[in-house]
């Protein structure tokens, strides 16, 4: 009687169900891929990491591949991803999640940070059901292109003629700034395009607008042009051009003014999605999410060095203003 009740007890003991914590053992794989340049660690970013972890996913082995704005290596990086059998790929970029996409129709896809008009792009059918293996973050385009024009006219009145420099080889930036255009036709503004599709046309785009000199620069930031700001922001210094940028970065290196979501809340975000999709979730049934918030940034430092005096409503309503 002692040996079957013994024999019971074991049996019993496998049934229990296993916790939730010794669930989480089991290690995901998350794949991250770039058009832009290198994190300091070569992983994935900070905030995507620290996201994940606070969800409870301590067990995450990260493979990241960065094309330094090489966009033609995207394929290749993406393919390799796949290949690692990673559980999903977060894409930093529009260049970066179509080659994803490209690479597998399996693998979920998460967009993040901001990277464009998912839906405008073809990347998903709808924000709320994507449809394929894409979701994650997407871009209010034609509002955000208003607003950030609106912005710009507003530190700088007189603006008439603006040059628009985006990457013509990334279709969701040239839907930018298809809508930056018609943004500017609403303003009364004339738009002096100026297209890139590489790293060797930043000096033909240089000799343009010093030709024929705007009134302030718009930059549509990609991998390509955020691995190239530091350039955009001296070339702008150097012939005093105000200039807008999409994100802070920018105006920390010295831009003028920014206007955009946060890369730290878009990783985070970009966490939230991965968490459901281990949990078993499918991407085509995961909405796409807008930013919860932009932020907008001012840099007076480099408005004194043009000589341009920002009106003070801009500072009032400024996120973060830089002295």
């Amino acid at each position: 009687m002692k040996r079957r009740s013994f024999v019971k007890a074991g049996l019993a003991a496998l049934l229990v169900p296993v916790p939730a914590e010794a669930q989480q053992r089991k290690t995901f794989r998350v794949g991250f891929l770039s058009a832009g340049t290198r994190t300091p660690d070569g992983s994935a970013p900070g905030a995507l990491r620290e996201g994940l972890s606070k969800l409870g996913h301590a067990n995450v082995a990260y493979e990241a591949r960065f094309a330094e704005g090489n966009l033609e290596r995207l394929p290749a990086l993406a393919a390799e991803l796949v290949g690692l059998k990673v559980d999903a790929i977060v894409a930093q970029g529009g260049m970066a999640i179509l080659a994803a996409k490209q690479a597998t129709s399996t693998v979920p896809i998460i967009a993040a940070p901001v990277s464009g008009d998912l839906v405008a792009a073809g990347l998903i059918a709808s924000p709320a059901r994507p449809g394929g293996n894409v979701t994650g973050l997407t871009d209010e385009s034609v509002a955000l292109s208003a607003k950030r024009m609106e912005i710009l006219k507003q530190a700088v009145p007189k603006a008439a003629l603006i040059a628009v420099l985006w990457n013509a080889n990334d279709q969701g930036m040239t839907l930018r700034y298809q809508e930056i255009e018609k943004a500017a036709r609403q303003l009364k503004v004339e738009v002096q395009p100026v297209s890139l599709r590489g790293r060797a046309d930043f000096d033909a785009a240089f000799a343009e607008m010093t030709r024929r000199r705007p009134d302030a620069i718009f930059i549509v930031a990609d991998g390509l042009t955020t691995l190239n700001r530091k350039r955009l922001i001296e070339f702008a210094a150097s012939q005093r051009i105000p200039a807008m940028y999409e994100f802070s970065v920018y105006t920390q290196d010295g831009g003028l003014i920014a206007y955009g979501p946060s890369f730290e809340d878009a990783f985070q975000r970009a966490a939230s999605f991965l968490d459901r999709i281990f949990k078993g979730a499918k991407a085509a049934d995961l909405p796409a999410e807008y930013p919860a918030r932009y932020y907008l940034t001012v840099n007076l430092k480099t408005a004194d060095s043009l000589g341009l005096t920002i009106p003070p409503v801009l500072i009032l309503i400024a996120d973060t203003v830089i002295k």
